[in-house]
Formats: C-alpha cells, sequence, structure tokens
C-alpha cells in the first residue's frame, strides 16, 4: 500500500509541473486563438534566465522569478505585437502557427550561438531535498511547484472573473467584434494576454530550473507532453488544464512503475487518444472558448 501511495504522489507531483508549464499555453490560445508552437523555447529562455541570475548574482532560484517573470511578459508582448498581430488577418490561419515554428527554431539556435551545447545546472538551493509526508517522500521542490500551479490557477480564475481589465479580456475571447463595439482595445487585449501568458512560462521557468538541468533543447523535452494537458483539459480551459496535468501525470507514474518505464508514454497517449475519441473537445471542453476562463 505505502509503494501505491508513494507512486501516486509522484504522479501528483509531476501533475503538477506539467500544470505549472501548460497553464501560459492554454491561456494564449483560449483569448488569442494562435497555438504558441515556442512555448517551450519560451521556458528554455526563462530557465537560462534564472541560471543567469542564481549564479552570477548568487540568489536563491526562487528569487529570480521577479525578473524572469516580467523579462517573460515582455518578450510576450514583443511576440503578439510584432509577430503574431500583423499575421491575424491572413487568409490562411496556419501562417500564424508557422510564425510560431519559426520563432521556435530561432530562439534554439540563438541559445546555441550563446551557450553552446553545454547543460547549464541551476543550484538547487535544497529544493531536491525530500521530505516525509506521512507515507511518502516527495521532493521540496515539487512540492512547491504543485502549491503554485494550484495557486495561479485561481489566481488567474480571480483575475479574469473580477477585474475590469479580465472582464474584458473574457469579452474579447467570448466574441470579438462584439468586444470591439464596447469599445475594448482589442489590439491592446491580445498583447497583455500574450504578455500574461508568457510571464506565466517565467513563473515556471524559476520553478523548474533547480529541479531539471537547461539546455537549448529543454522547451521540447516538456512542450509535447504541455499540448497533450491542454487539449486533454479542453483548449482554452485553465482549470481543465490543471486537471489534465494531473491526469497524466498520474498515469505516467503508475503506467512507469506497474508496467514499464519503456511503455508508460505509449500509455500516456493511448489513453489521451481514447478520451479524445469519446470527447473530442476534452474533458472541460463543452464550453470552450474561454467560457471555463469566464
Amino acid at each position: 500500500m505505502e509503494t501505491f501511495l508513494q507512486v501516486v504522489a509522484n504522479g501528483l507531483m509531476l501533475g503538477g509541473l506539467f500544470a505549472i508549464i501548460s497553464i501560459g499555453l492554454t491561456l494564449i490560445f483560449g483569448i488569442i486563438k494562435v497555438v504558441n508552437f515556442a512555448h517551450g523555447e519560451f521556458l528554455m529562455a526563462g530557465m537560462f534566465l534564472t541560471y543567469l541570475i542564481t549564479t552570477q548574482l548568487g540568489l536563491h532560484p526562487y528569487a529570480s522569478v521577479v525578473v524572469v517573470a516580467p523579462a517573460l511578459f515582455v518578450l510576450g508582448a514583443v511576440t503578439q505585437k510584432l509577430l503574431i498581430q500583423p499575421l491575424l488577418s491572413a487568409r490562411d490561419e496556419h501562417v500564424q502557427i508557422f510564425a510560431t515554428v519559426g520563432l521556435s527554431t530561432a530562439m534554439i539556435n540563438l541559445a546555441l550561438l550563446i551557450f553552446g551545447a553545454d547543460i547549464a545546472n541551476t543550484p538547487s538551493s535544497g529544493l531536491r531535498s525530500s521530505i516525509q509526508l506521512g507515507p511518502v517522500r516527495i521532493l521540496e521542490g515539487q512540492l512547491y511547484i504543485l502549491i503554485c500551479a494550484a495557486l495561479l490557477v485561481v489566481g488567474l480564475e480571480f483575475f479574469l472573473r473580477r477585474t475590469q481589465t479580465g472582464r474584458a479580456i473574457r469579452a474579447v475571447a467570448q466574441n470579438r467584434a462584439a468586444a470591439q463595439l464596447m469599445g475594448i482595445n482589442v489590439n491592446w487585449i491580445y498583447v497583455l494576454s500574450f504578455g500574461i501568458g508568457a510571464a506565466c512560462v517565467g513563473l515556471a521557468s524559476s520553478l523548474v530550473a533547480p529541479l531539471y538541468p537547461t539546455s537549448s533543447t529543454i522547451g521540447t523535452y516538456f512542450v509535447l507532453t504541455a499540448f497533450v494537458v491542454v487539449v486533454l483539459g479542453g483548449l482554452g480551459s485553465i482549470p481543465g488544464a490543471f486537471v489534465g496535468a494531473i491526469i497524466i501525470g498520474l498515469l505516467d507514474s503508475l503506467a512507469g512503475f506497474y508496467i514499464g518505464s519503456d511503455l508508460r508514454e505509449a500509455v500516456v497517449f493511448g489513453v489521451f487518444l481514447v478520451i479524445l475519441i469519446l470527447k473530442p473537445s476534452g474533458l472541460f471542453g463543452t464550453r470552450l472558448k474561454l467560457s471555463h476562463i469566464s
């Protein structure tokens, strides 16, 4: 029984990791309806920035979030303003996808140019030490990630439901034309929303960097699972992304232990495909277009 509880605990911690990475991605899609294929590279940039701040200034990795999150906000806002915005009126929506794929490739090569192919290890500052919670042991950093992921979902829900700017964002997500008629600056909302989504990735970067080595391709390691989480939870649903991440984390952990580590991805994607066949809109997709963000 203790072994089962430990496997479940590992799955929950892994789910928290997937959630903190996926929330920004689903936020951007839910509002702008653009799939950001450079999402993993945003994470990579944030992790390298965390590494530089931690090693050069001697700060705790979590303290770097006060720089990393605003820096990623600016990166996201600039990306939306200069790259995505001019393409929103294009007849072929695939152009926007190609643009983010191109940005992804450019960021990977820029990272290789600056940092080379070497792996950067951010000081863990004790976050890789394990703590005992009843019959299970978990990494301290993983517990903080799960807590922050839950708080981020609650915070974003409050912001989108209770603030004037949040209501404007919901209005744009639900009906862009109607929002324009009501006097809402849609282009500004898009820039702001992309920036907020990227800032969420910045938060994830500072939380993940102490636990995982950073390289130019680290984003590719996480982004595929992030897309699975977003689609499983329901495109555009922030709570759905969290629940989907927990499900994927549990499946990954249970399959890896009871079936075999070499087959865990097959199990995860197999269950994912079954759910999509039975419910193509995802678990929380019945009221898509930000109804779960509204």
